[in-house]
């Protein structure tokens, strides 16, 4: 049920070996991900539950889920970006139907993340899985 754009990174883990190269690349996923408005990191937007500072901002365009995303830490904006990759174009209505936990565990984030960063990848998943049952 993934997006290519996800099924794309998962290709692109594959063919990557080393966890170490993992890591780069999920930050090299960050750097690339436009900037969020600063305007738009406000409390309305922030994620609660994460160590790092985390803004979500949803946007539909023709029933479909989007949203821009930032973090104060650069493992976090790549984080943001796997999920951007996973979410981005999917129906509202079928947001709350991926199994992001599955997904995610194809690229190995859940045996290689700390508690912290594993809490707050939850909570970014739960903030968007609320964000499309709010937009449905």
């Amino acid at each position: 049920m993934a997006t290519q754009a996800f099924e794309d990174i998962a290709d692109t883990f594959d063919f990557l070996d080393d966890w170490e190269d993992r890591y780069r690349h999920v930050i090299e996923l960050g750097r690339a991900m436009p900037p969020m408005d600063p305007a738009l990191q406000v409390p309305a937007t922030k994620v609660e539950g994460c160590a790092s500072q985390v803004w979500i901002m949803p946007r539909i365009e023709n029933g479909r889920f989007d949203f821009q995303g930032d973090s104060d830490a650069m493992i976090v904006r790549g984080l943001i970006a796997v999920l951007h990759a996973l979410y981005s174009g999917v129906p509202v209505a079928e947001v709350g139907r991926i199994d992001a936990q599955a997904e995610l565990a194809r690229l190995g984030l859940d045996e290689h993340l700390s508690s912290q960063r594993s809490n707050g990848l939850r909570a970014m998943i739960q903030r968007i899985r609320q964000l499309s049952a709010d937009a449905a």
